[in-house]
């Protein structure tokens, strides 16, 4: 389970594997492995609601799971045709506790619904959980998104490693406009399907989204910063962690540690050891989260640090233990902030004569063993503070892409 999560693999139950654990997800399990053979052999699929405990109006719902399959339809070569009377291939319900199919749900958050693969009877069926506080927007449980990642089920597919993909078992809400199948629900359910007719004109303009590839040679960080052992490598809504005790650097969301507390999209992350606490920025505002959970009275206006108002966002935050201050770039410029006395250091001072070799602006920065590691774009820049000395190697290497790279050879080989 911390393996498909991204977490350390350390077979013990942690905090972070706890919180994991508590997070509201579907009820299917996610190491069953579907396979290609549990699909429906026909192209048109009947679907009905059933039941009176519906959350909303029964227009306001059939509103929502037309939206839902359509994302489906759009990229696989599927059609579904909603229908009144009792025969239909897929009956969609909602209930509450134990409802006689061998999978009771658990009222309030964990289980939020459940579907059955293709087949005669009960195949295909979606339950949902009664007692969920459903809503059609950002408040409690979103239904559309729940519905298309059952819907997905419904369908054959199963569960993802995938942390940007809809059939991804953890509740991962965006506002509906934003809710689209990734590259890896398009590539499934057209294995399963075909291709839509219509997806070459749907998608010629925005393409399914695709999750951070590491070994990616354009890859490029938001943010990257120590936490406690671990190394951490932050991009749009993705984060890699890295940990001296583990082979494999793997991907998960941001939200999966530090909940929805944190956002996404980060301009700049460090960890202050001396408070124990982890400072995100994003804008004009930065988040202090301690031991995962956000300290009472944040978000705040970075002004409140010591900035002046010209000074709108951050770039990259470079923490020092030893000495207890942290650095803070911003364009061309950057400031000292005294960790202890919580103020500013006098004047900003160019980033070229304090760090020479060092391009403008950069992404992201962190202290590593001695070293400073700067990131712009792909390029790592490693900056020697005793010899101002600076090698450059591709942002990618850091994730340890190219160890992989020679293990798939030995692989290939053996």
């Amino acid at each position: 389970m911390q393996r498909f999560f991204g977490l350390p693999p350390s077979g013990e139950l942690t905090n972070e594997t706890l919180a994991v654990m508590k997070r509201p997800r579907c009820g299917l399990s996610d190491v069953e492995r579907f396979g290609e053979t549990i699909r429906w052999k026909k192209r048109t699929l009947s679907y009905r609601i059933a039941g009176y405990n519906l959350p909303f109006s029964t227009s306001k719902v059939q509103k929502v799971f037309r939206a839902a399959w359509k994302l489906w339809s759009n990229a696989a070569a599927m059609k579904f045709r909603k229908r009144n009377r009792k025969e239909a291939d897929i009956v969609i319900s909602f209930h509450n506790g134990d409802h006689e199919d061998g999978s009771p749900f658990d009222g309030t958050g964990g289980i939020l619904a459940h579907a059955f693969l293709p087949g005669v009877g009960i195949g295909g069926d979606v339950h949902f959980d009664a007692e969920e506080d459903w809503s059609l927007n950002s408040t409690g449980f979103n239904l559309f998104a729940v519905a298309v990642h059952e819907f997905g089920h419904a369908l054959g597919l199963s569960h993802s490693d995938d942390p940007g993909a809809i059939m991804y078992p953890s509740y991962n809400f965006a506002p509906k406009n934003e809710i689209w199948l990734s590259f890896r629900d398009v590539t499934d359910v057209q294995h399963l399907y075909g291709i839509s007719p219509k997806f070459a004109s749907l998608f010629s303009k925005r393409p399914p989204p695709r999750t951070p590839d590491k070994c990616d040679p354009h890859l490029s960080f938001d943010a990257v910063t120590e936490l406690q052992q671990e190394v951490i490598f932050f991009k749009d809504r993705f984060m890699w962690r890295r940990h001296p005790q583990f082979d494999d650097t793997r991907i998960t969301l941001i939200g999966s540690l530090w909940s929805d507390s944190v956002p996404n999209y980060l301009d700049a992350v460090y960890e202050n050891m001396e408070r124990s606490v982890n400072v995100f920025f994003k804008g004009h505002q930065y988040w202090v989260m301690r031991q995962l959970k956000l300290e009472e009275g944040f978000p705040r206006n970075i002004s409140d640090l010591g900035f002046p108002s010209r000074i709108k966002s951050v770039d990259a935050a470079l923490h020092f233990r030893l000495g207890s201050y942290t650095i803070f770039f911003t364009g061309h410029e950057c400031w000292r902030y005294n960790e202890q006395q919580k103020t500013m250091e006098g004047l900003p001072t160019l980033i070229e004569h304090q760090w020479p070799g060092i391009p403008t602006p950069i992404d992201a920065a962190v202290f590593l063993e001695g070293l400073v590691h700067f990131f712009k774009g792909n390029v790592h820049y490693k900056f020697d503070p005793n010899s101002k000395y600076v090698t450059t190697s591709p942002a990618k290497d850091m994730l340890d892409c190219k160890k992989n790279d020679d293990n798939e050879i030995l692989k290939k080989r053996r």
